[in-house]
């Protein structure tokens, strides 16, 4: 039986989504009448104050969460049907890796989960996708001899190597200091610009968002919702230089002036 499809079009279409938990009084509305469009190769990330949604948005694009009433498609498919043709990455906050597995077993574990929806599909060398993060050396040692930010890459490695339509990306490097963040984010960074998917990337960092987007969707809490869509003109690719550039200075002013605006502070 052929997937359940919708109207054919590129990237993810988020529509009239909303959310809640809770019953009674205590009801909550995560997620309140949002809309979204992200474009084929195009990169999205999502900040805001805690408690605005932006994780709860990001599963029920990957399928984990059910939304209460719109819809979400994923290039055309609904996201049942997305999920089954391996269509989506997803990236978590912790690398899942499975201890007892490699470093190249774990990147490898997508392709041998669900053969079928790899019919027609250009699957990745696992080796070649390790080598292109810096860990062409490890893809012998397991998680437990890994840093943290080496583990992360590999998590990143694993949603690349099924060659997925859509990557989803839970502020993969939140655990990170600084210094590891921005070189795992640069590392991403230079993947993704030689391999343009469609990303949808959660995020608590203003440079991060900047850095990585073509737009950078701010959200507001108390209820869930999009407060404002800003656009990101920096030229690609992008390296570290940027960070010192005034276009780049004038972008962070801009987001953390809607930021504060958002959370009604005075300092973000």
């Amino acid at each position: 039986m052929s997937s359940p499809l919708l109207t054919v079009t590129g990237g993810v279409e988020v529509s009239n989504v909303s959310k809640s938990y809770g019953t009674g009084d205590a009801r909550t509305t995560v997620l309140d009448n949002v809309s979204l469009s992200i474009r084929m190769g195009e990169f999205v990330s999502v900040i805001g104050p805690s408690g605005c949604g932006k994780s709860t948005l990001l599963k029920v694009i990957a399928g984990l969460t059910p939304a209460d009433s719109g819809t979400v498609t994923v290039d055309g498919s609904t996201v049942k049907a997305a999920t089954k043709n391996k269509m989506i990455g997803l990236v978590p906050q912790s690398p899942a890796l499975l201890p007892w597995r490699t470093v190249l077993d774990n990147v490898a574990l997508p392709m041998n989960v669900n053969r079928g929806a790899n019919t027609g599909r250009t699957l990745r060398d696992p080796r070649e996708i390790l080598d292109r993060f810096g860990l062409g050396a490890a893809v012998d040692k397991y998680p437990s001899q890994l840093s943290g930010g080496m583990q992360q890459r590999v998590a990143i490695a694993r949603a690349f190597v099924f060659d997925p339509s859509v990557l989803l990306m839970d502020e993969p490097f939140s655990a990170l200091d600084e210094m590891n963040r921005d070189k795992q984010r640069l590392g991403l960074l230079d993947f993704w610009q030689s391999n343009r998917k469609a990303v949808l990337f959660v995020t608590h960092s203003v440079p991060e968002a900047i850095m990585l987007s073509d737009r950078i969707v701010v959200m507001a809490a108390h209820p869930g919702r999009i407060a404002e869509i800003i656009d990101v003109t920096l030229p690609r690719p992008r390296t570290e230089d940027v960070y010192a550039t005034d276009e780049f200075r004038d972008l962070e002013g801009v987001v953390r002036t809607t930021l504060r605006n958002v959370m009604g502070e005075t300092h973000v």
